[in-house]
């Protein structure tokens, strides 16, 4: 049967817990288990999708296109197993279809409560798709004592009995602050969370205590003591130089070990963790360093790129290298006084990540024309490749008003909104005025590459699958005029309607995706993309 563990948060947000939820599967799976890694989150949202990146981070994409939680992508990264519609929910979508049903008549005209029909609907998600699986790990949005949280609390409350107390082990992340002044750790935030936690229904197996410096014998003693949990299961968490290392660490405190005991699991064979010394060999023994100028709209917000901050670090896992990132807000670049020689010349590598809205466009703009010029590695992705197409068509190809209709009519469309498409489930029609999270092209997308392209000799193959996200496309219609300037359009949709990839055959290294790669990209197995991008940059480096 498979078996349940819940992850749960107390006394302050971010303590990593969608972090721990990965390391502790990563951690089973390298012990030969199956896992699979859910996020319940309370905000009445019915998805991320239309949230701003300053208010949410980024919003993380599936193959079955779902906009989800970032920390899906963690989930992805750390564990390899694709994440799915499934595999996150909020309670904006929990209350969405429970009103749906009502006003249907579903419920046959019975009064339609939190209890039981809400903790039902948060219980038939979590067991939905579990067939075949050694554990699926739940994790609780938000901490303990949120109003919004209880409805979810609840559900995994009862789940406990519905699966069997044996097959249900409780993980409460909470924070064990450090007082300078008094010069020691304090329990007491823990010891009131975890009450709470109890007053709810909830005894935790294992506490991971988030601190910032080691957990002191008496004070794991005290925890346990106060918070009925066995010493051995009050897990020390410290913050680690890279996420990568936190698996390793985690296996080191025994987390692992914890929750199989927890379980009533003996004998569990040894986890093979070659995979992570590995990766953390790579990261903490590089040979050379490189440093990639991100030119983007959310720089402030470093969350809102957390797959593209990743994958860059994969690429230089994969060439033993340390990437630097400098993030630079396009709007630098778009006044009479902006130096984007000064700020761009020290660049091994310049990337235009994706994004919404005018603003910093001619700035990104700008840094293409840079890049173009200079010779320096690009890589354009999403709005990035937009942009290199409105760069190489006002420069280049002599169509000098050459814009997008997103933003606003304009007499040279090279990007406008396409309302009709070809997918795996036959023709997707949108509506230009419909909703927001309805008008885009979601989740993965074949596309067929150019045999004697550089992205098919970077991809081993012509034929791929990638994760979209967006509304707009580069207009085909522009294709020869584009091509004629030297912007190869090296990648196209099964149809031939909607270009994917472009690219430079006379530049060093100059590549614009209409996808987004990063969604896909590894530890253990970088985004080939990347990975030659950084290889391209580590060139570029020994030219400077």
């Amino acid at each position: 049967m498979t078996r349940f563990i819940f992850i749960t948060g107390g006394v302050v947000s971010s303590l990593g817990k969608g972090l721990m939820a990965a390391s502790l599967a990563a951690l089973l799976q390298a012990r030969g288990y199956t896992v699979r890694i859910r996020k319940f989150d309370p905000y009445l949202n019915v998805d991320p999708g239309t949230m701003s990146p300053y208010q949410h981070g980024e919003v993380y994409v599936t193959d079955d296109g779902a906009e989800t939680d970032l920390d899906l992508g963690h989930y992805e990264r750390f564990t390899g197993v694709a994440s799915r519609q499934t595999d996150n929910i909020t309670s904006g979508r929990v209350y969405q279809d429970i009103i749906t049903k009502e006003r249907r008549g579903d419920f046959l005209g019975a009064t339609v409560q939190v209890i039981p029909h809400v903790t039902d609907a948060i219980k038939h998600f979590a067991r939905a798709d579990t067939e075949g699986l050694d554990f699926v790990l739940c994790e609780i949005g938000g901490t303990v004592g949120d109003i919004e949280s209880l409805p979810f609390l609840e559900a995994i409350r009862q789940l406990s009995a519905d699966v069997g107390r044996a097959n249900a082990v409780y993980i409460h992340c909470t924070l064990v602050p450090y007082l300078a002044a008094a010069g020691e750790l304090k329990t007491k935030p823990t010891q009131h969370s975890v009450a709470e936690l109890r007053g709810i229904g909830i005894q935790p197996h294992v506490l991971v205590c988030r601190s910032e410096h080691p957990l002191p014998d008496g004070d794991r003693a005290k925890i346990a003591l106060f918070c009925n949990v066995a010493k051995e299961a009050v897990i020390s968490a410290l913050d680690a130089p890279s996420i990568y290392d936190v698996p390793l660490q985690y296996h080191a405190e025994g987390l692992d070990d914890q929750v199989l005991a927890a379980f009533g699991i003996n004998g569990a064979p040894a986890p093979l963790l070659t995979r992570w010394t590995d990766i953390t060999d790579r990261l903490h023994s590089p040979e050379g360093e490189v440093t990639i100028g991100v030119v983007g709209k959310y720089t402030g917000m470093k969350d809102a790129y957390k797959s593209l901050t990743e994958a860059l670090a994969h690429g230089g896992i994969a060439n033993r290298v340390k990437v630097n990132i400098r993030w630079i807000e396009g709007e630098l670049f778009e006044g009479p006084d902006a130096d984007i020689v000064a700020q761009l010349e020290p660049m091994h590598g310049i990337l235009v990540p994706g994004g919404f809205g005018e603003r910093g466009t001619e700035g990104m703009i700008r840094s293409v024309h840079f890049a173009r010029d200079r010779q320096v590695p690009f890589f354009g992705i999403c709005l990035g490749m937009q942009m290199a197409c409105i760069e190489a068509a006002r420069n280049q190809a002599g169509v000098a008003e050459a814009g997008t209709t997103e933003f606003g009519p304009t007499a040279e469309p090279v990007v406008g909104m396409i309302t009709e498409w070809m997918s795996a489930d036959g023709l997707q029609v949108r509506e230009a005025g419909g909703d927001l999270g309805g008008t885009m092209r979601l989740g993965a997308y074949d596309a067929t590459l150019a045999g004697n392209s550089v992205a098919a000799s970077i991809y081993g193959d012509t034929a791929i699958s990638e994760r979209h996200r967006h509304r707009y496309e580069v207009n085909v219609n522009y294709r020869e005029r584009l091509e004629a300037s030297g912007l190869i359009f090296s990648g196209m949709s099964p149809d031939g309607l909607l270009p994917e990839i472009v690219e430079r055959p006379d530049h060093p290294w100059f590549i614009g995706v209409q996808f987004h790669p990063e969604l896909k990209s590894k530890p253990f197995d970088p985004h080939p993309l990347f990975a030659e991008f950084i290889a391209a940059a580590v060139r570029q480096s020994r030219l400077v």
